[in-house]
């Protein structure tokens, strides 16, 4: 009623990504600036969850939401999406080569790893995947606050997996994926678990962290 254009989405596929997409006219020029998080908006949880975002002007993104939102509008046209990883078109895909990429340098002798921070890890497909790469000499680090059916430790299974979870005084929401990716490690934030739902059947966003400023130590105690 207040002429706010609304788009209802996709039929069948729930929308959990959490993106803002903000258009500024800066002297002559329209600037794009692009917001991905991994928690909701929604003031009765800010208070109380932890998560994160990114913020950033980088056409690299923001030309991907931008294009998204455009998929949300016109649902025939499913656009490419370089940078960002998209459920339910290839968020299982993109990590399952990364973590093969890992498990090839553990194979070739040389140093491979990975860290995972999610709220669940039920997948039976990408269990499998982490029990592959420990199997191969991957070290994994799985930081899951709620529900994980995978078992670390297991000797000729998971005996490079450790697994944690963090309680703390806010609820621990934000998922985060980070690659060794042959020393060059590379980061990411995202609004998906690692359960059937959010990676077949739901809208779901991660998004590379590209600025170095931004990115964590992976030797600091805060993995």
């Amino acid at each position: 009623e207040a002429g706010i254009q609304v788009i209802f989405g996709v039929a069948g596929l729930k929308t959990h990504s959490k993106l803002l997409l903000i258009t500024r006219e800066e002297g002559r020029v329209q600037r794009n600036y692009a917001h991905v998080g991994t928690g909701n908006f929604n003031e009765a949880t800010a208070g109380v969850f932890s998560d994160l975002a990114l913020l950033t002007a980088d056409r690299r993104i923001t030309g991907e939401v931008e294009r998204l939102f455009a998929f949300f509008e016109h649902n025939y046209q499913r656009g490419v999406f370089r940078h960002l990883i998209v459920s339910p078109y290839s968020t299982r895909r993109r990590f399952s080569q990364m973590i093969d990429r890992e498990i090839k340098e553990a194979k070739a002798g040389r140093k491979a790893w990975m860290i995972l921070k999610c709220n669940n890890l039920t997948d039976a497909g990408m269990i499998r995947k982490l029990y592959e790469a420990s199997r191969a000499g991957v070290e994994v680090t799985l930081i899951v606050r709620g529900a994980s059916a995978l078992r670390a430790g297991v000797k000729g299974l998971s005996e490079n997996i450790k697994a944690y979870s963090v309680v703390g005084r806010y609820l621990e929401h934000a998922r985060v994926v980070v690659f060794g990716a042959g020393g060059k490690p590379e980061f990411y934030i995202s609004s998906a678990d690692w359960m059937k739902r959010n990676l077949d059947r739901r809208i779901e966003v991660s998004v590379p962290i590209y600025d170095e400023a931004l990115q964590v130590d992976t030797g600091s105690a805060a993995w």
